[in-house]
């Protein structure tokens, strides 16, 4: 069947029954799952409970709450009714959630769990309208998802009538969803997808996929992202099991206790996994940290098109000796890995797919429903520094300046109550400008190289952009985080967070003493280390990208103290603020 509606997923896996564990949630070390036929149900016991409460056809309901099964009952029963679901962040501000529960127009807000609730509901209060908060946990004087589904069976009959009408009627080109964006650059704004958006998008990589009904994949970016969501709704095209993770903690065990085939993640978290496989090296000794340190080297300049028979045979020994150990921790079996939200290092890639833990890079924004490029499993190549090729029934295009374009069905409707914004990224012609600089590589395969906005210009007059020298800085394991700046100045500056752990591992080796972080900072042989990453850096750079000053920083940068956005971007704008002394004195004189 085609599928064109959000909710016509749930007709769409009746072909996969029996299937008892379609969406499964890890709690409190359990796995607790739910078959196809609980799936729709559920759905619509909410669609039918929603009406029952008296909401009418574009009523906005806003869903807070981790990955489970439930977002998955709420989003189709939403759909089903007519209704525009909002999901939000878990992890904001009381001024964001403010700001969006009175942007959206929400008249329902969903709650996960009571410390979620307990967080949110001052804000809930202080609205100057009244609206309905449901649990969906269980608790005793709250109205909950158990008491939502006991006012869809009560009134079933009405509810089932409107469903089918509205089956029937609703256009793929209604908004089915509204999305706030992170917000890196100011106040976030309401981008409204229709079911055509997120249906086509989420099937232009359900073709590149080569996973089916016999996998698991594994789910724990949060689904109120535009990408994980459209990978979740891929996943119930091709019938793929759908396991929630317990937590950003628990993922590696629960990879290995459901025998996952795969899962998505952003650079971060595959950098953290690539730091602990490195990091096993150090409890080796002798020849096994030999033929470890060996099989790391061989990893990180895998090259996955070399044919050659003694190539293959290298390949072979160090994937019995080394690679098969690491995929054993995470459920013993190959997977297939997408990554997006920034770029990640080659040299990751490389390593990941050498132990054949495929790892395919892909880009997008929320505006385009949010996949523009991936690279393709189903295709068997991967280009690696690139984002892959275009989605099928997509188009691409540059302006003068290299900015990407993409047009098609998957670009938005447009910002909720915000027509300005929406014809200043969406030109006459359709084109949604993405504020991302790029270019093809071979004609076909798209490469990043820094966002529009974040371009500046040195007072010579000379352009730089920073992301791509924050990219190569991050290249070294002596490298968290950092941010680029210079904007009107003679030279290029950088703060950097150095990855303490390893600077530790190299002062123990070195018999470095120092007392805290801040004290292992101002020691010769660190700083000597840290001066030798900058100058390794600016050999692959122009003469005026060179970093010229950089300041070393012990702190650290997460969406909790507003320095990232939710998707682990940085928000250059509140860390400029953050260290503005900083700045001012790398400039001085």
């Amino acid at each position: 069947m085609e599928i064109t509606r959000v909710f016509d997923y749930l007709e769409n896996l009746k072909k996969f029954a029996p299937c008892d564990d379609i969406l499964a949630r890890k709690f409190q070390g359990k796995w607790i799952k739910y078959s196809i036929d609980e799936y729709i149900e559920n759905a619509h016991l909410v669609a039918c409970g929603l009406l029952a409460l008296g909401y009418k056809e574009g009523t906005k309901v806003v869903s807070l709450c981790n990955n489970r099964p439930e977002w998955n009952f709420l989003d189709m029963g939403v759909t089903l009714a007519h209704m525009i679901h909002v999901p939000v962040y878990s992890t904001l501000s009381a001024d964001e959630y403010s700001y969006i529960f009175d942007h959206s127009d929400a008249e329902v807000i969903v709650i996960g769990n009571l410390n979620l609730y307990k967080k949110v509901i001052p804000v809930i209060e202080k609205m100057n309208r009244e609206v309905k908060v449901i649990l969906m946990d269980s608790a005793d004087s709250l109205f909950c998802f158990q008491d939502l589904y006991e006012k869809g069976r009560e009134n079933r009959e009405a509810g089932e009538e409107i469903i089918k009408q509205n089956i029937k009627n609703i256009d793929p080109d209604e908004v089915a969803s509204i999305i706030y964006t992170s917000g890196t650059t100011g106040t976030p704004k309401g981008v409204m997808l229709t079911h055509r958006n997120l249906t086509f998008d989420a099937h232009t990589h359900a073709v590149r996929q080569t996973k089916n009904s016999s996998h698991i994949m594994v789910s724990f970016l949060p689904l109120c992202h535009a990408y994980e969501r459209t990978m979740n709704y891929e996943y119930q095209e091709l019938g793929i099991r759908t396991y929630y993770a317990e937590s950003l903690g628990t993922v590696a065990a629960d990879l290995n206790d459901c025998h996952a085939d795969g899962f998505c993640a952003v650079p971060r978290v595959l950098e953290l996994m690539y730091g602990k496989f490195e990091a096993a090296a150090k409890s080796l000794k002798g020849i096994s940290k030999k033929i470890y340190l060996k099989a790391w080297d061989f990893a990180n300049n895998f090259d996955n098109y070399n044919t050659k028979w003694w190539y293959l045979k290298k390949l072979k020994i160090y994937d019995k000796l080394v690679y098969s150990k690491w995929r054993a921790n995470l459920g013993g079996h190959e997977m297939l890995v997408v990554s997006g939200g920034s770029s990640i290092q080659g040299k990751i890639v490389r390593t990941y797919n050498a132990a054949k833990l495929y790892i395919f890079e892909g880009y997008g924004m929320t505006e385009a429903s949010p996949v523009i490029a991936v690279n393709s499993p189903a295709d068997k190549y991967n280009k690696i520094g690139t984002v892959g090729k275009a989605i099928d029934g997509s188009e691409l295009s540059f302006a003068p300046d290299g900015e990407i374009l993409t047009r098609g069905p998957h670009v938005m409707k447009g910002y909720y109550k915000d027509p300005e914004a929406t014809a200043a990224v969406i030109d006459e012609e359709g084109w949604l400008h993405t504020g991302d600089i790029g270019y093809l590589v071979e004609g076909e395969y798209l490469k990043i190289t820094d966002r529009k906005k974040e371009i500046f210009k040195l007072s010579s007059g000379k352009y730089v952009a920073p992301q791509t020298i924050e990219t190569q800085l991050k290249t070294s394991p002596y490298v968290d985080n950092s941010i680029i700046v210079g904007e009107n100045q003679k030279l290029v500056a950088a703060i950097i967070i150095p990855n303490f752990n390893r600077l530790k591992d190299f002062a123990a080796e070195n018999n470095v003493r120092y007392e805290n972080n801040e004290d292992l900072l101002t020691k010769a042989e660190i700083i000597q280390v840290m001066r030798n990453v900058v100058d390794e850096v600016n050999k692959n750079l122009a003469p005026h990208e060179n970093i010229k000053k950089y300041r070393l920083i012990n702190d650290e940068w997460t969406p909790g103290n507003n320095m990232l956005s939710q998707t682990l971007k940085l928000k250059r704008r509140n860390i400029v603020a953050k260290y503005k002394s900083v700045i001012d004195e790398l400039f001085a004189n």
